[in-house]
């Protein structure tokens, strides 16, 4: 079904107790490496900032706090990485964009050409948001809104998003015992995208919205979009490995059958 993926990953996912979670990254690079198999895989990653806090306590609530903290977790991040990677013999890419970059058509044209090439040489391009040298408004200011452009620039049929929540439900489950997972998402609501609601964890700067509004760009751009938990990958192995759909949500233009993928 799909031929170029997208998966995204948040910095929930990749920190814990201000150390890199390496079990849980340990398990998403595995799961890359199974997907690899069926697909080309893009990764794009959270992580830069949780990662410099590791080696250095500044106040991230400071601008310019924020920017050294993910000039000195980029190293980090992508060190760990290839530790991971190196195990699976796979070689990585570091591709840092800003929105700038898909503002231009020369600038788009060059991020899909290292994206093609890197793919082409079995390469796993490993995209994060550089919001070192950056102003604010050159920034998304969280990797849900950057990983929905990357896989609708790339040409990905799917996305997925690997998070600190499993799926999206009809009301908040941490204040509604009787909140059900939406399996499948056709439609998005003004007042869904409108809503407040603030990221669970302290280095996360997304939150169900975010996600939301990537899955409405994903949406509206002809492609699906899939959210599960990052912390245990059961069900995104299904889903994309097996193609089986049993936990998680699924946001598509396309009606399915509820016991259907």
């Amino acid at each position: 079904m799909y031929k170029r993926v997208v998966i995204k990953v948040g910095s929930s996912v990749l920190t814990e107790t201000s150390e890199i979670a390496k079990e849980r990254m340990l398990n998403l690079v595995s799961l890359i490496a199974k997907a690899k198999k069926k697909y080309e895989v893009i990764l794009v990653t959270s992580g830069a900032v949780a990662a410099g806090y590791t080696a250095l306590q500044l106040d991230r609530k400071k601008q310019i706090s924020k920017k050294v903290l993910a000039a000195v977790g980029q190293p980090i991040l992508m060190s760990s990485y290839k530790n991971k990677f190196d195990i699976y013999g796979l070689d990585i890419a570091q591709i840092l964009l800003t929105e700038d970059d898909f503002d231009s058509r020369t600038h788009t044209k060059i991020f899909q050409e290292i994206i093609d090439r890197t793919l082409i040489n079995g390469l796993i391009p490993i995209v994060n948001e550089n919001d070192i040298t950056t102003t604010p408004d050159q920034l998304f200011g969280d990797n849900d809104q950057l990983s929905a452009y990357v896989a609708h620039y790339t040409n990905s049929e799917l996305l997925m998003i690997l998070s600190d929540i499993d799926g999206y439900y009809d009301k908040n489950p941490n204040e509604d015992k009787n909140a059900k997972m939406q399996k499948v998402v056709n439609k998005i609501s003004e007042s869904e995208l409108s809503q407040n609601h603030s990221p669970n964890s302290e280095f996360a700067t997304g939150g169900i919205v975010t996600k939301l509004k990537a899955a409405n760009y994903i949406m509206s751009k002809n492609r699906q979009m899939f959210l599960c938990s990052g912390y245990n990958l059961n069900t995104a192995e299904k889903f994309l490995i097996d193609g089986v759909h049993t936990k998680g949500t699924l946001f598509t233009q396309t009606v399915q059958k509820e016991d259907s993928k």
